[in-house]
C-alpha cells in the first residue's frame, strides 16, 4: 500500500464534468489500497477572471489583499472535489493549505514554504480519508494568508510529498507529459520518457509551462522524483529525476519558447560603481526576478553613460516600471523604455557540457532565418536569447529542425 501525492491542474478541473473525471482516478487509486494526498489548482480560468475582477478596482492592487482574493479559486475545488468523492462513497477531506501545515514566509503573491507540519494530514490518512489540499497558498506563523505564484500548486504537491516521504509524486495536467518543445507550436514535438532535474529547471525558466520553476528545485533539494503524465488518459508520463549519464548522449533535450517576457531599458544611465547594485537591490526588495541583463557602455567623450537593459515577467512589467521610477532621481538615468513584444526562446540540453559549436550553430540558423537577436543568456546547459515575439514560433519550429529533427 503506497503513499501517494497526485497534483491535478486547472484544466484538469476545468468544470464539475473533469472533477467527476479526477474522483474517478482517485477513487480507483484507493480501491487498489493506496492512502491518498490529492493537490488541486483553481478551475481554468477562475484565477485570471479574479485577477481582472481586482484590477477593474484598481490597476496595482494590495498584494495581500489579492492573496486573500486568489486563494479562493483552489478552495471552490477543493470542496467540490471532496463533494464528488462523498457523492461516490469515499470518505474525503478538504483542507486549506495552512490547515495543511504549510507555513510560508510573508512575500505576499509569491511567497515561499519555510516549513510544513502535515501532523493534521497524516492523522487523516490513518483515519481511512482521501485527503484534499487546496495548491498554491499557505499562511504565515502571524496567520497571514499567502499564495505561492502561478503554477504554485505543483510546489505544493512536490513539498507535500517530500514531507510526507511520499512513495509517488504524480503531476497530473493537460499534456502527456513533456515533450521536445510546445507541440501547439511544433508539431513534430515529441514526448520524452524521462529528463534531469536540471534540464527540467532549465525548461521551466525558459517558458515552458509543464511545471513551476520553483517545484522543480524543491525536487531536486529534496529528491523528489515525480512523473509529469496526463489526467485526461492513462498514457505513461515523463519522469522527472537526478541525471544519469546516459542523459549526456542526448545534446540537445529541448527548445522553449516563453512569450510571458518583457524588456526594460535605462538609457543614460552614469556608468559608475554601484549603480546597477542598486537598481536591482530595488527591484529585488520589490520581489521582482529579472532574467537576462545587458548593459552597454558608451565610451565617448563627456561622463561615460551605459544603457542596461534586462527582461522581468509580463505581470511584474508595471511594478518594475515604478520601482524604477522612484530611482530616477537617485539614478540619473535620462528615461526609462519597455517592450512587452519579445520571446525568450531558449535549447536546453545536459549534453551541451560536452559537446562545443552549440551556440554558433544555433545563432547560425537563425541568422539565415533573419532573426535579429537582442539579448543572450547561457548557463552550462542551456542558451536563450530574446528575439522579437513576431518571429518567435517561427524561430522555435525552426531549431527544432535543426538540433531535434522535426
Amino acid at each position: 500500500m503506497a503513499l501517494i501525492v497526485q497534483k491535478y491542474g486547472g484544466t484538469s478541473v476545468g468544470n464539475t464534468e473533469r472533477i467527476k473525471n479526477v474522483v474517478a482516478r482517485v477513487a480507483k487509486y484507493r480501491a487498489e489500497g493506496h492512502r491518498l494526498v490529492v493537490v488541486v489548482s483553481a478551475m481554468s480560468g477562475v484565477t485570471d477572471n479574479l485577477i481582472k475582477l481586482a484590477k477593474e478596482i484598481m490597476p496595482l492592487p494590495s498584494e495581500r489583499e489579492m492573496d486573500m482574493l486568489l486563494a479562493t479559486g483552489e478552495q471552490t475545488t477543493i470542496a467540490l472535489a471532496a463533494m464528488a468523492l462523498h457523492a461516490i462513497g469515499v470518505p474525503a477531506v478538504s483542507l486549506t493549505g495552512a490547515q495543511a501545515g504549510i507555513v510560508t514566509d510573508g512575500v505576499h503573491t509569491k511567497a515561499k514554504i519555510q516549513n510544513i507540519t502535515p501532523k493534521r494530514v497524516h492523522a487523516l490518512l490513518d483515519g481511512g480519508q482521501v485527503v484534499i489540499v487546496a495548491g498554491f497558498q499557505g499562511e504565515t506563523l502571524e496567520g497571514q494568508i499567502t499564495t505561492l505564484g502561478r503554477g504554485g500548486s505543483d510546489l505544493t504537491a512536490i513539498a507535500l510529498a517530500a514531507a510526507l516521504k511520499a512513495d509517488l509524486c504524480q503531476i497530473y495536467t493537460d499534456v502527456d507529459g513533456v515533450y521536445t518543445a510546445d507541440p501547439r507550436i511544433v508539431p513534430g514535438a515529441r514526448k520524452l520518457s524521462e529528463i534531469s532535474y536540471d534540464e527540467m529547471l532549465e525548461l521551466a525558466g525558459a517558458g515552458a509551462k509543464i511545471m513551476q520553476l520553483r517545484s522543480v528545485e524543491f525536487a531536486k533539494k529534496f529528491g523528489v522524483i515525480f512523473e509529469v503524465r496526463s489526467s485526461l488518459n492513462d498514457n505513461p508520463g515523463t519522469i522527472v529525476k537526478e541525471e544519469t549519464k546516459s542523459m549526456e548522449d542526448v545534446v540537445i533535450r529541448g527548445v522553449s519558447l516563453d512569450k510571458n517576457q518583457a524588456k526594460v531599458t535605462l538609457i543614460g544611465v552614469p556608468d559608475r560603481p554601484g549603480t546597477a547594485a542598486s537598481i536591482f537591490k530595488a527591484l529585488a526588495e520589490a520581489a521582482i526576478n529579472v532574467d537576462m541583463i545587458v548593459q552597454n557602455v558608451s565610451h565617448g567623450s563627456g561622463t561615460p553613460t551605459t544603457d542596461l537593459s534586462f527582461t522581468v515577467d509580463k505581470p511584474d512589467l508595471l511594478k518594475a516600471q515604478k520601482v524604477i521610477e522612484g530611482l530616477k532621481k537617485e539614478i540619473g538615468f535620462r528615461q526609462v523604455t519597455a517592450n512587452e513584444a519579445i520571446g525568450k526562446l531558449s535549447i536546453v540540453g545536459v549534453g551541451m557540457r560536452s559537446h562545443s559549436g552549440i551556440a554558433a550553430r544555433m545563432f547560425d540558423t537563425l541568422a539565415r532565418e533573419g532573426i535579429n537577436i537582442d539579448m543572450i543568456s547561457t548557463s552550462e546547459i542551456k542558451i536563450s536569447v530574446a528575439i522579437d515575439l513576431a518571429k518567435a514560433e517561427h524561430a522555435t519550429r525552426v531549431l527544432h529542425q535543426v538540433f531535434l529533427g522535426a
